[in-house]
């Protein structure tokens, strides 16, 4: 089965329906009809294949991006403008999908990038708290609360047939140090490597974002350099 319908099919099921602290709601994209056209596009365009790609795992989505078009670092603009899918979803502009796509353009293309690579996070679905984006780590209750929802998640997620050799984790932190011992405890993947998150990059490390870029760009190229 091509992974565009392995793809679907988990973003449709996607549902966590588990007590959550005081004031978290979960967005989930997938049961908006607009933005699961959205995904049906996108994944039909880059996805329509067998090949086998390599997990890039993020935090969790967040409101101007996944969280609008249920596609991990692709903000309604970047849908439009890079990807040539229209849609009328508001057009603001998310800094992690600024530094994703310009990386993907340096490492040769949407086309080029998609093969190779799929795009998830920790925790497929995102939190708002105060109308903030709130990442799972951030409160211990909801961390412990949806770690079976993140265990089970991923553990569909690499059974479309994803590279089991490496996979990659963006933010160098709090979100590694968590999937790194969840790793450790259920063999996900043989190594995970960090990069700098996206976000963290934008907003503290603008003026060396190329570095950043290349630094992905090497680390993407010879996974194996980087594994001790």
């Amino acid at each position: 089965m091509v992974y565009t319908k392995k793809i679907l099919a988990f973003f449709k099921a996607l549902d966590l329906s588990v007590k959550l602290p005081k004031g978290v709601e979960v967005m989930n994209p997938y049961q908006n009809e607009v933005a699961f056209h959205l995904c049906e596009q996108f994944y039909g365009k880059y996805y329509n294949d067998t090949f086998q790609r390599t997990f890039i795992l993020g935090i969790n989505p967040g409101r101007f991006g996944a969280g609008l078009t249920g596609i991990p670092f692709t903000d309604p603009l970047k849908l439009e403008e890079e990807c040539k899918i229209e849609n009328n979803l508001t057009k603001k502009r998310e800094l992690s999908a600024d530094f994703i796509y310009e990386m993907i353009a340096a490492f040769g293309g949407k086309e080029k990038f998609y093969h190779k690579f799929y795009f998830g996070s920790v925790s497929p679905l995102g939190f708002i708290r105060d109308g903030k984006n709130l990442n799972y780590y951030d409160d211990p209750k909801l961390q412990k609360a949806v770690l079976p929802f993140v265990i089970e998640t991923l553990e569909k997620q690499i059974n479309f047939g994803l590279n089991r050799d490496v996979a990659y984790c963006l933010g160098e932190g709090k979100n590694f140090k968590f999937l790194s011992k969840l790793n450790e405890a259920h063999g996900f993947f043989n190594k995970l490597i960090p990069l700098a998150h996206p976000r963290f990059i934008m907003q503290y490390k603008r003026k060396s974002m190329l570095h950043y870029v290349d630094d992905y760009l090497t680390k993407l190229s010879d996974p194996a350099s980087f594994i001790s």
